[in-house]
């Protein structure tokens, strides 16, 4: 049975619908839990800090530990604050679900500035201000860590009404690739997942009572379905990083961004835009592929076609096996 036994988890967003059901079972798991909520509406506005209180209640009820944060994650002080109160209510931090957010549709021609910079300031800015003072913390630690992230399909596959819901949601993906890169040595692992569960944000979106009630959709994408892939993630069982997961009604499943061979123009040629046009069908080949861990695969795998050295003086590079 995977464990946090002498673990320490922050869960953002943790009050209400999939971050209280992370919450809860990252505490019946015997993790110490940082129940952070604002209580504010899907939309961010207002407050409640009952909302997290009663999260912290029932987890205590049940015999587990946790303590309520109200900082919202919308401000490097407010990230700082949600992590010192973990280190200084059980005394260090093994796991950060990075849950928070706002959400609402608008039409792209009518999505007004304000909107965007709010919905980035939120999710993309406040998965930043979080997870960097986490990663100090971890790192200080010398015994690693787990970052999730909650990415979104809405944004790596797009959803009409939600241009800025869709690219802070891609954004925390980028964040995320770079926390794995650079943790990696450290034993601190980041990963993402991109869920499909029945909350305020489904509720709210579609609108039609009936169609909730009777969609079998609706009945399948039961909220705690979503549940085991973020909790595996955030333990030391996942010995991973990099990855995406998608969690749709009892579906998990790897997604990922490939990198066709595509078409490789002669050496001592200068390309024009009608010579890609003539060899669009090579370039826009999905197979064969790589999934990149970074840019620099990207880059070794150009100059091993190229038969040159991306080392300074002709060093040797190893070309990492394609993922496919």
């Amino acid at each position: 049975m995977i464990d946090f036994n002498g673990q320490v988890a922050v869960v953002t967003g943790a009050g209400r619908g999939l971050g209280r059901l992370y919450a809860i079972e990252l505490a019946n798991r015997g993790a110490a839990v940082v129940v952070n909520d604002l209580g504010s509406s899907m939309h961010g506005e207002g407050t409640d800090g009952a909302v997290a209180d009663r999260v912290v209640e029932e987890i205590e009820r049940s015999g587990g530990r946790a303590v309520a944060s109200y900082d919202s994650v919308d401000s490097p002080e407010g990230g700082q604050a949600i992590v010192d109160t973990a280190v200084e209510t059980f005394g260090r931090l093994d796991a950060v679900v990075s849950n928070a957010g706002i959400f609402n549709s608008i039409p792209f021609d009518e999505l007004s500035v304000e909107n965007w910079h709010r919905m980035l300031a939120v999710h993309l800015n406040g998965g930043f201000y979080l997870s960097q003072p986490a990663f100090k913390v971890m790192k200080a630690q010398q015994d690693g860590g787990r970052f999730v992230f909650i990415s979104s399909s809405a944004g790596i596959f797009g959803q009409p009404l939600e241009a800025h819901y869709a690219a802070a949601k891609t954004g925390l993906m980028g964040l995320a690739n770079v926390i794995a890169i650079e943790g990696e040595e450290h034993g601190i692992f980041a990963n993402t997942v991109l869920p499909t569960g029945f909350s305020r944000m489904v509720t709210e979106t579609v609108g039609d009572e009936k169609f909730l009630s009777e969609s079998g959709f609706m009945r399948a994408i039961r909220p705690e379905l979503v549940v085991p892939l973020v909790v595996f993630l955030a333990s030391r069982t996942c010995e991973f990083t990099h990855r995406n997961y998608s969690a749709c009604a009892g579906r998990f499943a790897r997604v990922f961004i490939g990198l066709g061979r595509g078409w490789l123009a002669d050496a001592d040629s200068d390309p024009t835009c009608d010579d890609l046009a003539e060899h669009l069908g090579e370039a826009s080949e999905i197979e064969p592929f790589i999934v990149p861990a970074s840019i620099f695969d990207e880059v070794l795998e150009v100059c091993d076609r190229r038969g040159i050295s991306a080392m300074p003086g002709g060093a040797e590079i190893a070309i990492p096996e394609a993922a496919q």
